[in-house]
C-alpha cells in the first residue's frame, strides 16, 4: 500500500477530455490519459482493504490493489506485468469498459471510487510507449491445432491463451478485417483501431493466423456477409484438434411497429459499421448517413450512445434517444446495492455532445412521408407498475423522424452459424455449455467449445476476455490432459 492515508488527503483524480464542439469535428479519440503525477495519485487513493471487492467486481479478476501500488511507487513495468496477468487486452477495457470495478470499490461506500479504469488506462498506454509489449512464445510446441471462429474480443483473448500454451492456432474472421464487434461495432471516438492492429501483430509474432473474409457455416448462409471463402464446421472438425466459437451476439431485437419497413428505418448495427469502414478509408457505395436529418434512436444502452456521437458527427439537425424503461435516479442507494453494479443516471460523452433524452416511452408506429420514407414517429408515454407495463391515456405524441436507428440490444448469436455446428442450444438461444466442472466451455458437439456471447448472450468487451481465457484453459486441457494456462 502506497499511502495509508491517501484516499483521506486526495480527490478522485478525472481524465480529461477534448471540449464536445472541438470533439464532433473528427472521429479521433478524445479522453486524454491521465498523466504521471496525476496517476500516482489516484493510486495512492487505493485503501488495500482487508478484502478487495474490486476483484470480484472486475471479470477478470483484476489484481488491482497489487498495480495500485506499484503506481503509486512509479513501478510502471512491472505494473503492467501485473494487469498483464489477469487481462491479455488492458488498451479495450481501458477505454471501453463501464468500469464494475469502481462499482465495488470499497472507498465507494461513502465517497468517490478509485479511479481504476483510468490507472488502467494509463499502464498500458505506458507499456506501448515504452516497447514494453512483444510477443510472448511458448517454451515449447504441442502440436495440436486450433481453430478459432470470431476475432472479437473472446476470439481474440482465446487465440492469445492457447497460442502461449504452444498450440498452432488459426483465427476465422467472415469481416475483412480482424477484431469482430471492436472492429466494426464501437466508433472510433470511443476506440481507435490500432490499437487491434497492433495487439493482433504481437499475436501474429507469437504464432498466430488469421484469416479474414472466411465464413464459418454452411455456404447457402454465405450470401449474406458478401465476398467470402466458406468452410464448413466438418472441416474444422476435420482439420483441428479443437474448434471455439467465440462470435459476437449479432441477432439484434427487432421492433414489429406499423411503419417498420419504411426507408429510413435501421438496425443500430447496419449504421455504425459503415462509419468504421469510412474512417478506415473504405469508399461505400452508399451509407447510412444522419446528416441535416431528425433522428431518433430508440435504446438506451451503449449501442444507442454510439448511434448518438455518430449522429452528432455526422452533423444530425436534432438527435432523440428514446428509452422504454423509467428514467433511473440520478444516484443510487449505495448502502442498498453496493457493491453491485447500480441502477443510477449514466450520461455518456455522446450525450453531452447532444442529445433529447426520453424515458418511458414506447414507439407506436413510423409514419410514412408518402414516398415510402419515414418523417415522423407517433409515440406514447408508458407506466410502469409492479414490473408491468401500461400506457398512460392521451399521452401519444409525434415527432419529426427522417432517420430512426433501432438499439435495443442484442437477442443471441447468429443462429445459421450455430445450426451449422448443430450444438445444442439454451433457452436464449446462446451455445449451451457450462463453465464449472469438468468439460466446461464444451458445448454437445465433439470438440467444439463456446465462450464469450456465442456462450453467454450479450454482454461487455471485459466479460467476454474472461470466457476468452476461461475457455482457452478448458481447451489445453482437453488437448493436454492438464494446463498451466491461469483460469
Amino acid at each position: 500500500m502506497g499511502k495509508i492515508t491517501g484516499f483521506l488527503d486526495h480527490p478522485r483524480q478525472h481524465e480529461t477530455s477534448e471540449a464536445p464542439p472541438q470533439r464532433k469535428r473528427h472521429w479521433h479519440e478524445f479522453v486524454r490519459e491521465l498523466d504521471d503525477q496525476a496517476a500516482q495519485l489516484q493510486a495512492a487513493r487505493c485503501m488495500d482493504c482487508g478484502i478487495p471487492f474490486c476483484h470480484n467486481g472486475c471479470p477478470v479478476n483484476n489484481i488491482i490493489p497489487d498495480f495500485n501500488d506499484l503506481v503509486y511507487k512509479q513501478d510502471w513495468k512491472r505494473a503492467l506485468d501485473v494487469l498483464h496477468s489477469t487481462n491479455n487486452f488492458p488498451e479495450f477495457t481501458g477505454r471501453i469498459c463501464p468500469a464494475p470495478c469502481e462499482a465495488a470499490c470499497t472507498l465507494n461506500i461513502n465517497s468517490d471510487a478509485v479511479g481504476i479504469k483510468s490507472i488502467e488506462h494509463k499502464i498500458i498506454d505506458r507499456g506501448w510507449e515504452e516497447g514494453w509489449i512483444e510477443p510472448k512464445l511458448p517454451v515449447q510446441r504441442t502440436g495440436k491445432r486450433v481453430a478459432v471462429v470470431g476475432s472479437g474480443p473472446s476470439g481474440l483473448a482465446a487465440a492469445q491463451q492457447l497460442a502461449r500454451a504452444g498450440h498452432d492456432v488459426t483465427v476465422f474472421e467472415k469481416s475483412d478485417r480482424v477484431g469482430g464487434l471492436l472492429r466494426y461495432g464501437i466508433p472510433d471516438f470511443k476506440l481507435e483501431k490500432s490499437h487491434i492492429d497492433r495487439r493482433t501483430e504481437q499475436m501474429r509474432g507469437e504464432g498466430v493466423q488469421f484469416r479474414t473474409s472466411v465464413f464459418v457455416g454452411n455456404a447457402h448462409d454465405a450470401a449474406a456477409y458478401g465476398e467470402v471463402e466458406t468452410v464448413t464446421p466438418a472441416q474444422l472438425r476435420q482439420d483441428f484438434d479443437a474448434v471455439v466459437i467465440a462470435g459476437g451476439a449479432e441477432n439484434p431485437r427487432d421492433l414489429p411497429v406499423p411503419g417498420r419497413e419504411l426507408a429510413g428505418v435501421h438496425f443500430a448495427m447496419d449504421f455504425l459499421p459503415q462509419q468504421n469502414r469510412v474512417v478506415a478509408g473504405d469508399v461505400l457505395d452508399t451509407q447510412i448517413h444522419a446528416g441535416e436529418k431528425h433522428v431518433v434512436v430508440i435504446g438506451g444502452g451503449d449501442t444507442g450512445s454510439d448511434c448518438v456521437g455518430t449522429s452528432n458527427r455526422h452533423g444530425a439537425a436534432t438527435v432523440t434517444q428514446f428509452e422504454l424503461l423509467p428514467q433511473p435516479p440520478k444516484q443510487e442507494d449505495k448502502p442498498l446495492v453496493w457493491p453491485y453494479w447500480p441502477l443510477r443516471l449514466r450520461t455518456s460523452s455522446s450525450h453531452e455532445e447532444g442529445c433529447q433524452r426520453d424515458w418511458a416511452v414506447a414507439t407506436k408506429r413510423f409514419n410514412d412521408d408518402g414516398k415510402g420514407r419515414v418523417k415522423s414517429l407517433t409515440a406514447v408515454r408508458v407506466a410502469w407498475q409492479d414490473g408491468k407495463m401500461s400506457e398512460v391515456a392521451d399521452s401519444e405524441f409525434e415527432i419529426p423522424a427522417d432517420l430512426v436507428l433501432l438499439a435495443m440490444g442484442f437477442v443471441s448469436p447468429v443462429q445459421k452459424v450455430l445450426d451449422a455446428f448443430g450444438v445444442e442450444r439454451d433457452a436464449r438461444g446462446n451455445a449451451k455449455a457450462s463453465t464449472e466442472g469438468a468439460g466446461c466451455y464444451r458445448t454437445s458437439v465433439d470438440k467444439v467449445f463456446a465462450a464469450g456471447d456465442m456462450r453467454r448472450g450479450q454482454s461487455l468487451v471485459v466479460w467476454a476476455i474472461r470466457e476468452g481465457r476461461q475457455c482457452a484453459r478448458a481447451v489445453d486441457e482437453f488437448l493436454m490432459g492438464a494446463s498451466t494456462l491461469p483460469r
